[in-house]
């Protein structure tokens, strides 16, 4: 609770809720050291099980592009969860090769998007 509590009092970090029409449906957290060169962070982005498959990352994840540049940006997500790496792909995230394994069964995969990289 704590280390949530610290990363909401960061002054480079953005919590955004996502909304389909009056319903919370996810949320999507960015940070964004506001420094030339450094990359923005999507840590972590979330859509309730009722609204996946819809578009709505996709959305959101452009949305956030848009206010804070397209360019420089990073994440990391499970490489067993086949659907998050096709949604970072099709967005324009390309793996680095940097991998973090947790346990056998959860390995991280890192991402980034380069302004070349935008589609």
């Amino acid at each position: 609770m704590e280390k949530l509590e610290a990363r909401l009092k960061q002054d480079f970090t953005f919590y955004y809720f996502i909304y389909i029409g009056q319903q919370k449906a996810g949320a999507i957290r960015i940070v964004d050291q506001k420094e030339n060169g450094k990359n923005k962070r999507i840590s972590p982005i979330f859509i309730l099980p009722e609204f996946q498959g819809k578009g709505i990352a996709q959305k959101a994840i452009r949305l956030c592009e848009e206010m804070h540049g397209n360019e420089n940006w990073e994440l990391d997500t499970i490489l067993q969860e086949s659907k998050n790496c096709y949604l970072y792909e099709k967005m324009g995230y390309r793996q680095t090769g940097k991998t973090k394994v947790i346990n056998e069964r959860l390995t991280l995969t890192f991402y980034e998007k380069k302004e070349a990289d935008i589609t």
